[in-house]
């Protein structure tokens, strides 16, 4: 099984649609099974807000796929927030199996969609070989956030994930995987495990890389995109992709890409 999550930055990138078309060749190339997609945006207008509009960028991206001869992708998303007045921002899965359920769920104390600061997950159940996988698309807060906390969000996370499945919790979680008594340790002390740390192969892992939107004062290697699971799965690589060596840059988040053994 492959799996990518990337933080798209959409529609805040210069050169946006030819890096769509990189995004678009990865996957096509790739095949993965499931991608988790985070501040996937689209246009405010007279439509309601839970509604797939044209310049989705998720949309965009699919009809780019199919350019490239590349069908059979399903899509799930939900809308969180506006961002400067101008877009809806969102998360998506995209699957080339089966959905047999989709839902979505506030983690953040805020449900105002006004504030940046809400957050919202986007869950998917599939079919793969015959068994039930739910996939998360995560875009959480940060550990020190005082007024959203990344705490809660983590505890309303995983008490709210519907499914007895096995689950991958796939995005960007705000969280440096390198400071202990944080997020990231938070995460894993209640039960969940880090693909990357079970990877047969895998490379240094970092996803951003100096400053960006929401860490405007960082001057370090971060891995704050993650794929995380219920259960230790066997994992052959875990690699990150789209960082100017594994493929052109298409984000200020780097993605990360996982190739699972799976007994089933």
């Amino acid at each position: 099984m492959k799996l990518l999550t990337l933080n798209c930055h959409a529609w805040h990138e210069e050169n946006q649609l030819e890096k769509i078309r990189h995004l678009a060749q990865a996957i096509a190339e790739k095949e993965y099974d499931v991608i988790a997609l985070q501040e996937v945006n689209q246009s405010i207008d007279d439509e309601p807000e839970h509604v797939v509009k044209h310049d989705n960028y998720a949309r965009v991206l699919l009809q780019e796929l199919e350019q490239l001869g590349v069908t059979g992708y399903s899509m799930v998303w939900d809308f969180s927030h506006l961002v400067y007045g101008r877009y809806e921002e969102g998360l998506v899965i995209l699957t080339r199996h089966p959905v047999i359920d989709e839902h979505s769920f506030f983690v953040s104390q805020s449900t105002d969609k006004h504030s940046p600061k809400t957050r919202k997950i986007v869950g998917a159940m599939i079919h793969y070989k015959g068994q039930p996988f739910t996939f998360y698309s995560c875009h959480t807060g940060w550990w020190h956030d005082v007024e959203e906390p990344f705490q809660f969000q983590a505890d309303q996370l995983l008490g709210q994930m519907k499914t007895d499945a096995p689950a991958f919790l796939m995005g960007d979680f705000n969280n440096d995987a390198s400071l202990e008594q944080q997020g990231y340790v938070y995460l894993l002390e209640n039960g969940l495990h880090d693909t990357y740390t079970l990877a047969e192969e895998k490379d240094a892992g970092i996803t951003v890389q100096g400053k960006i939107t929401g860490w405007s004062d960082n001057k370090q290697d971060l891995r704050i995109d993650l794929i995380l699971s219920t259960e230790p799965f066997k994992v052959k690589s875990s690699k990150v992709i789209f960082n100017g060596d594994h493929k052109p840059l298409v984000s200020d988040h780097f993605g990360v890409e996982v190739q699972l053994i799976m007994d089933c």
